[in-house]
């Protein structure tokens, strides 16, 4: 059972590109699974974590409605920004500069066999981290992610969450809302919640907080939570 967690901080990035990434590590972690199973081996899988922003993009997940994607493909163009249906869970999201971006592929038989322990633990991270700021994260009965004033009438999003998962191997994961531009959340229905605003750490402390910072206290809370044995750069 391997509880070290190979980390890569990947900048600005293409979305397709490191969907494609993920891909391609989800692949070699099941492929030696499945070795190991037919050979009856033991060989120990890999685990990985990628922080990455995107430049504009709007993604749909695998059972989302196309009609929450409020531009045609020419304001897409215009706005300069791409789309994508992928293969995650949740309906539409979005994407872009100054949003945290996290990519945990792992495999979960390293840690626990359960998907609704995994979000919700992704959940209390992002929790914790918004707590180290002064912000009450909370989780919303229903709808994955992380909010703000859940119950009232002015309740927001501040972090979408959105996986896959195969033999228990994980891709995608969650994104915060950092520094990001907002106004880009106004050409869609997000996450296809209607009535539900969204809101960024930027607006809710009234200045831009620090990245660097904000990433170190997730991956702070991410090993603890998930009793990781070992974060390394690489």
């Amino acid at each position: 059972m391997n509880r070290q967690i190979l980390f890569e901080d990947l900048g600005l990035k293409n979305y397709k590109e490191v969907w494609e990434y993920q891909t391609d590590l989800l692949q070699k972690i099941v492929a030696v699974k499945t070795e190991n199973r037919q050979n009856q081996l033991q060989k120990s899988t890999q685990n990985h974590f990628l922080f990455v922003e995107h430049p504009h993009v709007y993604t749909l997940g695998k059972s989302g409605d196309l009609s929450n994607l409020l531009l045609n493909e020419q304001q897409l163009q215009e706005k300069g920004a791409t789309f994508y249906k992928i293969n995650r869970g949740g309906d539409i999201t979005y994407h872009g500069p100054g949003q945290i971006v996290g990519y945990p592929i792992l495999d979960l038989e390293n840690f626990f066999t359960d998907i609704h322990k995994y979000l919700r633990l992704l959940e209390e991270t992002i929790i914790l981290t918004l707590a180290d700021f002064g912000l009450k994260g909370e989780r919303s009965a229903g709808e994955t992610g992380v909010w703000l004033d859940v119950g009232t009438p002015f309740a927001r999003k501040i972090c979408a969450m959105g996986i896959r998962s195969s033999r228990w191997v994980t891709m995608h994961g969650f994104a915060l809302n950092a520094n990001v531009d907002l106004g880009y959340f106004d050409n869609i229905i997000p996450c296809g919640i209607r009535g539900k605003a969204v809101t960024s750490m930027e607006v809710e402390l009234g200045k831009k907080v620090n990245i660097p910072e904000v990433k170190s206290m997730i991956i702070k809370y991410f090993v603890q939570i998930f009793e990781v044995e070992k974060f390394i750069n690489i």
